[in-house]
């Protein structure tokens, strides 16, 4: 295999760092530090964030904010992600519904309204990014799930059954049979596809900088080289010094645990950071893409138990992702995104069995972390005694789901009570991870049977999806 770049956060953050305009590098690191207390404080400088800055300073042009970051804009899973701005719900239908119900709500109808209002959030990013001149690359071309074995097939009839029961409308979701997702892409070994239509792609990185510069036009201040120790009520307290501020606002994602405060929600074991890596490939020939395809510039997946997302870049690459190694011992975090070779042939097997008429070389390799709870359900905190409000969890899912959380801790830190105040993610408790190291072990236990599982189905053409994953999905709290 030919030497590609690997780290340097991403490629997607490293195209922008070298691009003009607003995208570019950072002109705000380790400013100094507000001497007056604060309206807001935001502590991490990812999407989450930077949307509860953006609608907070919409809301109160007057107001003063701070978002205070580790590292700098984008560093996190907000500049590393594969781009999908989804519906996909951040976690499981079920455990969602249960939590509805536990507190004398229709479960199916709480559920339902998540679902609107995650539709209506991909419709308001776009519209925003219109509004505010934030070129992002955004397409709407909605998003195909491949099937390359009868299982998998089956899986996605049931996902769509189940996609129609929860919420979504006749019109955006469809099955495919294989000649329908070969017209679209031609992923050689697909049997049929579920077409999501809302779905749109994005750069990450020119999403998360346009909007950190959106922002600061806006008299946010980002302060960036400035990591949170603790966050106390009316203080966070960082190495340079002190912030004061009515209200703190903790959207760190995989980077909770880092942080000391005693609200529930940012603890070791509350979230733990997994790993998924991308690697994205040299740009393509015309002619490739004549026989390729993928003119609608879908958002691209597969129903596999290890399951991979990809997109066709702006210009004209194939960025593809995937879990890899998923965990680090004591949940460690990936730094600058190194990935180890196992993992990039890994997902250049993946793209060899989709394309096998392609040749293509590597041109970078990255890896980030999301954030997951114990039961792979997001959810939002307000503590109105401490002021401090928490989003975390996403697992995956956090492009579209970053902009509903911010929103949402908005209503709930202005005592609003509405649509968003009341979906079932609002104070839902996901549990604690195990500790170590039996969190190691489970972890890698999971996605261990996932990958056994899924040679299991290949080799034996089955309709059934494999025990053996069924047991993995009941293990890691995944089952619907």
């Amino acid at each position: 295999m030919t030497a590609y770049r690997n780290g340097e956060i991403s490629h997607w953050m490293r195209a922008a760092h070298t691009a003009d305009g607003p995208a570019g590098p950072s002109r705000h690191r380790a400013a100094d530090l507000p001497v007056e207390e604060q309206d807001l404080t935001v502590v991490g400088g990812g999407l989450t964030g930077l949307w509860a800055a953006y609608h907070a300073a919409a809301g109160d042009p007057g107001a003063k904010i701070t978002v205070l970051e580790a590292e700098e804009a984008g560093y996190g899973a907000s500049g590393r992600n594969g781009g999908w701005l989804s519906p996909l719900l951040p976690g499981n239908r079920a455990v969602y519904a249960r939590a509805a119900r536990s507190r004398g709500e229709d479960g199916a109808a709480a559920v339902a309204a998540f679902q609107r209002e995650m539709d209506a959030a991909v419709d308001d990013t776009l519209r925003i990014l219109q509004e505010e001149g934030i070129q992002a690359d955004q397409h709407r071309g909605g998003h195909l799930r491949v099937a390359t074995t009868p299982a998998a097939m089956r899986r996605l009839e049931l996902a769509h059954a189940a996609d129609l029961a929860g919420g979504y409308r006749e019109q955006d979701v469809a099955l495919l049979d294989a000649g329908a997702v070969k017209k679209r892409i031609a992923v050689g070994p697909a049997l049929g596809g579920l077409l999501t239509r809302t779905t749109a792609r994005i750069d990450p990185a020119k999403l998360v900088l346009g909007l950190k510069a959106v922002v600061e036009a806006k008299g946010v201040r980002v302060i960036e080289g400035t990591p949170a120790t603790r966050i106390a009520p009316g203080t966070v307290l960082t190495p340079r010094g002190d912030v004061r501020s009515k209200t703190v606002l903790a959207c760190l994602e995989a980077y909770s645990g880092q942080v000391d405060c005693d609200v529930r929600g940012l603890g070791k074991r509350d979230v733990v950071p997994v790993n998924s890596s991308m690697i994205v490939t040299n740009q393509l020939p015309e002619d490739v893409w004549q026989r390729i395809g993928w003119q609608g510039r879908e958002c691209l997946g597969d129903a596999a138990h290890t399951f991979v997302y990809a997109q066709r870049t702006a210009d004209d690459r194939i960025a593809i992702g995937g879990r890899g190694t998923p965990y680090a011992f004591n949940s460690g975090t990936p730094g600058r995104g190194g990935v180890d070779a196992r993992t990039v042939r890994t997902l250049c097997e993946r793209l060899r069995l989709f394309f096998p008429d392609v040749q293509f070389t590597v041109d970078h390799a990255w890896r980030g972390a999301i954030g997951v709870t114990r039961d792979w359900c997001a959810g939002v905190t307000f503590d109105s005694g401490s002021r401090i409000g928490v989003a975390r969890g996403f697992a995956g899912h956090g492009v579209t789901a970053a902009h509903l959380a911010a929103r949402t801790l908005l209503d709930r830190a202005a005592g609003r009570d509405t649509a968003l105040s009341r979906l079932p993610w609002n104070d839902h408790d996901s549990g604690r991870w195990e500790p170590e190291p039996l969190r190691w072990v489970g972890i890698h236990a999971m996605y261990r049977l996932f990958g056994i599982a899924d040679r299991w189905e290949e080799s034996r053409h089955s309709r059934n999806t494999s025990l053996i994953a069924r047991f993995g999905s009941r293990l890691a709290g995944l089952s619907e």
